[in-house]
């Protein structure tokens, strides 16, 4: 929200302009208008017979600045919102005041920089009416101006353009827009360069841009680096052409290592999103980072107002001080001017006496010749006494103006002391912040390393029982493998048997030596094949509490059931046998 007595600078500016004749008053008719541009650039609702109803029992003409501040207060000021456009504002009652005041024809700068000069004097105007700016704002505004365009400060012109001034000391807005475009600070500048200066003096002052310049944003989706132009302000970073940074008390800060070819890095984090930045050298990223970001965050965190404007205050404090000081001096002299006036009105007090006493002598001479010697003596010497009492008060007073002299240059010392420790608390203050981020980060690393360790050990320790129980039913398997072998052998002397006593039957029996074959093979690559045909890799089920089956495959290579099963199909291949013989 703008400060009330900032707007009321520009209105004050444009009910003056409506005042035709000079009189303090402006008609009712001519406020309608006010009003109702004022309430268009505000956005609020215009009531227009408001003002009508407030000013119905006054009916005595036109109204004074006073009269109608009630009105203004009540149902303009009183309704601002946040959200209007104050640029607009300005310009509104700049195009109101400027043609009766002002010409541009004949100075350096154009009706834009003479409408920017007007907004920084309404800025540094003394808070009284009619405005003026004192002479130690002009100087401050001029330093800054002459600054910007990169020229060199001459005290000497400044002290000769006070003495012009004479005991004014104070310039009103159209005179200090007189001053810059006449360029008498600024001369050996083009008009481009005195342009580019104002504008940049008034984006610092008015717009609270802290500081401005392009550098390279890393993308959050593409992850490519660009060239953004970045503008700082006290409660916002603005990057262009994209979004918005609202600056918070909760948003850090922090320096980052060179990578991918970059270097200059650094990154702003908030709540739900970072942004990685990369300035032109290490100087700009110090200014970015102590220089500019730390100080809007230090200002928010303290809840106190743009750089500028708290700056504004302490010159408007010391003034008041330095003023205090001035009239306790003067005090003082007039005091010592009363007690020399005091001193004086004795000395010729004294020196009547001393005529009388000459007259008296006159009669008396030879009988008072030596009293009146003595006398005149004594006298001579008060008056010594009196004339090193005089000389003794104006030496305090020139020893009490050269310590003022040297209290107002403490003051100044104090004051470039307290900035310097203003930016060693905060760079001790970053450093301590990026000291606990790093510490946080080391623990938050060594939490997850022996997480992680934990993790590996597990895993191990479940490897060793796998590879420990693979080994036992390997061993298993090789014992079920041989009891196999020794049983297939057994089938086999079975089978030569069979063959002896089936000569007969040689047709069967070189079938079943074939089946037998191919069993003999299967056998052997029993890993394979058993878990293909067999549905040995399978659920291991419950089973019952009693003897095991043994088969030419192993123990419990079958169930009951299938074993059954594989027997009723031997016992009829083996029928049909019998019946083909």
């Amino acid at each position: 929200m703008w400060p009330r007595a900032e707007l009321l600078k520009s209105i004050w500016h444009a009910f003056t302009a409506l005042d035709v004749d000079h009189r303090g008053k402006v008609s009712k008719s001519q406020l309608k208008v006010l009003s109702h541009n004022l309430c268009t650039v505000m956005k609020i609702p215009h009531d227009p017979v408001a003002l009508e109803e407030h000013f119905k029992d006054d009916d005595r003409g036109p109204l004074s600045n006073q009269g109608y501040m009630p009105y203004l207060n009540r149902f303009i000021l009183d309704k601002v919102r946040e959200d209007f456009d104050v640029l607009e504002f300005n310009k509104m009652c700049w195009t109101l005041c400027y043609k009766k005041n002002v010409c541009t024809k004949h100075l350096l700068i154009t009706d834009d920089d003479a409408f920017k000069v007007w907004a920084i004097f309404n800025f540094l105007s003394e808070d009284k009416y009619p405005l003026l700016i004192i002479i130690e704002e002009i100087e401050y505004f001029l330093r800054k101006l002459l600054e910007t365009m990169g020229s060199e400060w001459s005290e000497d012109k400044f002290a000769d353009y006070k003495l012009q001034l004479n005991t004014k000391n104070c310039l009103t807005a159209w005179e200090l827009i007189e001053l810059v475009g006449m360029g008498y600070f600024s001369k050996g500048m083009n008009q481009q360069t005195l342009s580019l200066g104002i504008n940049e003096v008034f984006q610092e002052l008015i717009l609270d841009v802290l500081k401005q310049g392009y550098m390279m944003k890393r993308g959050h989706k593409r992850k490519n680096w660009t060239e953004r132009w970045f503008v700082l302000r006290p409660n916002s970073l603005s990057y262009y052409v994209c979004e918005d940074l609202l600056i918070t008390v909760q948003l850090c800060i922090f320096s980052l290592p060179d990578k991918d070819g970059k270097k200059c890095l650094f990154i702003i984090k908030c709540i739900n999103k970072s942004f990685e930045i990369s300035a032109s050298d290490k100087k700009k990223k110090q200014e970015w980072i102590q220089g500019t970001i730390q100080t809007c965050i230090q200002l928010l965190r303290l809840g106190l107002l743009s750089p500028h404007r708290e700056a504004r205050l302490r010159r408007r404090e010391l003034r008041k001080r330095q003023h205090a000081e001035e009239e306790d001096l003067v005090e003082m002299m007039k005091q010592l001017t009363a007690a020399n006036e005091q001193k004086q009105r004795q000395l010729e007090a004294m020196r009547k006496k001393m005529e009388e006493a000459a007259a008296k002598e006159a009669f008396e001479e030879n009988r008072r010749k030596k009293t009146q010697s003595d006398l005149q003596d004594r006298y001579r010497l008060d008056l010594e006494r009196e004339k090193m009492v005089r000389q003794q008060m104006e030496q305090q007073v020139a020893q009490k103006s050269s310590e003022l002299e040297q209290y107002l240059q403490r003051v100044r010392e104090l004051e470039d002391m307290y900035h310097r420790l203003e930016e060693a608390l905060e760079d001790e203050r970053q450093t301590r912040q990026d000291e606990e981020a790093m510490r946080k980060l080391q623990s938050r690393l060594l939490e997850e390393e022996s997480t992680k360790r934990l993790e590996l050990e597990q895993i191990h320790l479940q490897q060793q029982r796998a590879l420990s129980q693979t080994e036992v039913e390997k061993q298993e398997l090789v014992a079920e493998r041989l009891a196999k072998e020794r049983e297939l052998h057994t089938a086999t002397l079975q089978l030569e048997r069979l063959e002896e006593e089936r000569k007969g039957a040689l047709e069967q029996y070189e079938e079943v030596s074939r089946k037998l074959e191919r069993a003999a093979n299967k056998t052997k690559t029993w890993k394979d094949k058993v878990a293909k045909h067999e549905g040995l890799v399978r659920l291991i089920q419950p089973g019952h509490k009693g003897p095991q089956t043994i088969t030419n495959w192993g123990p419990a290579s079958f169930t009951d059931t299938e074993l059954e099963m594989r027997k009723k199909a031997w016992q009829e291949r083996k029928n049909q046998g019998a019946q083909a013989q």
